[in-house]
């Protein structure tokens, strides 16, 4: 695993262990809470490290596995910190705005905004790279795959489908995402 794709999985292996060890109500001030609920700056980049189950884990750190260690091959160490971070925090806003609206209470865990930013990047860098589904086993190419998982992550924010997963912050990883890629062809070119 390239060094940074490993630093970010180190770091997010520590905040598992951490949860584990401590218990989450202590790390509660870490979380991601939204604006009306105990929100402090800090927690737009600690809550990517913290995870709500193994399982979560498990799946982020997949997803950094598969596509993180290629574009860190590919745009060098610097831009996957930048996109991994930028995706953080356009994850962390969005979910902000998206909580601020709607009410809610409950704080966010997980680097799953910055794993949708990675994935987008993918898409946009490697479109037609073949992924195969987990469930069911279908391979499509990387722009149909991450357009279509947009688009089911569009739909189930605006219809509440699986409450408790953050939509609207994957989506506002995958703009973070976006955004340092754009901006990664333009000083190239």
């Amino acid at each position: 695993m390239p060094p940074v794709t490993r630093a970010l999985f180190l770091a997010c292996l520590v905040g598992l262990l951490l949860e584990i060890a401590l218990g989450m109500p202590v790390l509660y001030g870490f979380a991601l809470w939204p604006l009306q609920a105990g929100f402090m700056p800090w927690q737009l980049v600690s809550y990517a490290f913290l995870h709500g189950s193994f399982a979560h884990f498990a799946f982020n750190m997949l997803g950094l596995w598969m596509f993180g260690r290629e574009l860190e091959l590919g745009l060098g160490r610097r831009t996957l910190l930048q996109l991994f971070f930028a995706s953080v925090l356009s994850a962390g806003v969005a979910q902000l705005i998206a909580t601020s609206l709607s009410g809610s209470v409950y704080p966010t865990v997980g680097a799953s905004g910055g794993l949708f930013g990675i994935l987008l990047a993918y898409a946009m860098l490697f479109p037609n790279r073949i992924i195969m589904l987990l469930f069911p086993p279908v391979p499509l190419p990387a722009w149909l795959f991450v357009t279509l998982y947009a688009g089911l992550e569009l739909a189930m924010g605006v219809t509440g489908t699986m409450a408790g997963v953050a939509h609207f912050a994957h989506l506002g990883g995958m703009v973070g995402g976006y955004i340092v890629i754009r901006r990664w062809r333009n000083r190239r070119y």
